[in-house]
């Protein structure tokens, strides 16, 4: 294990009616003026914006509003949204929605008090400081309700790059999985695939004797692998609503990150697809992550044999563990398929053509530096690969 510093201080609020508590958490964290931002018309109409803005009332507490994300949300509204906060003096900004409306938020908090241009931060400047973050879930997916990471889409270009920094890590967390029950199944299963994609990431380590967040890992992908298929059956499953929401914070608050090498290559290769298709992020990963493991079995084949074996109940074959990792990617790709996730290009309405200009900008773009990943270090060809393995 690696020598690591963790620091997790988000203040988390589990629980049925818990958004009615929105405006006491604003005031604790010392939050004076509010932006509310939240995506479309769903947060209206199921009453939720209607109970948060009740609760920032009965606290006495200002606030504006800014709606309008999209998935895969836009430089366009960062923009807009750090220029109404510094115009009506916002302290504090709230995010009500899922991953897409918290990164923006997030983007938009660190911006606001930036001097220059917030996609510095999305190019490898750290976010050190920013106004104070707010989270009321309404999507287990992301888990941008407890990390400092974020991701936005630069519409000059359409780069889709992430940015990170303690800055952002949001001071307050509001989960309360009832919120998540009238999703439709499809984004339902996006979700589920993106949690699953995010301890993927870390779990495909170069780094040696990580017993414990080994264990970690497995934990939540078990949770996963046992309760989407409960919620798709029965969306009103509250307990398993709740397990798969707590589960999409843990995986990706780096609680199972720790002292390891992480990879995140799948991540980077996914958004060149999301950014030219502005497909569902949690789609694209499951159209990339299956063709991802294929390409770079070889590397560690124990690795993929142990998670096999581990998750999906593979057979152990001693004598050559390729073929116990290959059946653990084909098991992964079947539950993929299960909960309805396309599982190749042609299912996204991808195009071989793009292929090249994707992984071109993918290594290359945007500042980057000709590789991705770690555990495998890919260069554009390899992407290329990857891309025609998901064909």
């Amino acid at each position: 294990m690696q020598d690591f510093t963790f620091y997790s201080p988000t203040y988390f609020v589990f629980g049925k009616g818990k958004e009615n508590e929105a405006g006491h958490y604003v005031k604790r964290f010392c939050g004076s003026k509010v932006l509310i931002h939240y995506g479309g018309g769903s947060v209206k109409r199921s009453g939720l914006l209607d109970r948060v803005k009740a609760s920032l009332e009965q606290e006495g507490i200002e606030y504006v509003e800014l709606g309008g994300v999209k998935p895969n949300p836009r430089s366009g509204l960062v923009y807009e949204g750090i220029e109404l906060c510094r115009n009506e003096g916002v302290d504090f900004v709230l995010a009500v929605g899922g991953g897409s409306t918290i990164d923006s938020s997030k983007a938009i908090a660190a911006g606001a008090i930036y001097d220059g241009d917030f996609w510095d931060f999305y190019q490898g400047k750290a976010i050190e400081r920013a106004l104070p973050v707010g989270t009321i879930l309404t999507i287990a997916a992301a888990g941008s309700e407890g990390s400092p990471d974020s991701v936005i889409t630069k519409e000059e270009g359409m780069f889709k790059r992430g940015a990170s920094g303690e800055g952002i890590r949001p001071a307050f967390s509001i989960l309360n999985p009832e919120l998540t029950q009238t999703l439709p199944a499809y984004q339902t299963a996006c979700g589920a695939t993106d949690i699953m994609a995010h301890v993927f990431e870390r779990y495909f380590t170069n780094t040696a004797d990580v017993e414990i967040t080994d264990r970690f890992c497995e934990a939540v992908l078990l949770t996963m692998v046992k309760e989407v298929p409960r919620v798709l059956a029965d969306p009103n499953n509250y307990e398993a609503r709740a397990n798969i929401m707590w589960a999409g914070m843990t995986a990706h608050n780096n609680i199972c990150g720790v002292g390891r090498e992480q990879d995140w290559s799948s991540h980077d290769i996914e958004h060149e697809l999301s950014a030219v298709y502005d497909c569902a992020h949690g789609a694209g990963l499951a159209v990339v992550f299956p063709a991802w493991m294929k390409y770079t079995v070889e590397h560690n084949p124990m690795r993929f044999a142990q998670i096999a074996v581990r998750l999906w109940g593979c057979q152990m074959d001693f004598e050559n563990p390729v073929n116990t990792a290959l059946a653990g990617i084909d098991a992964f790709k079947s539950f993929l398929r299960s909960i309805g996730m396309p599982v190749s290009f042609a299912e996204l309405g991808a195009k071989e053509e793009d292929i090249p200009a994707m992984a071109e900008k993918c290594c290359h773009g945007d500042n980057r530096g000709g590789t991705v990943g770690n555990f495998v270090k890919l260069h554009q060809e390899d992407v290329e690969n990857i891309y025609r393995l998901a064909l």
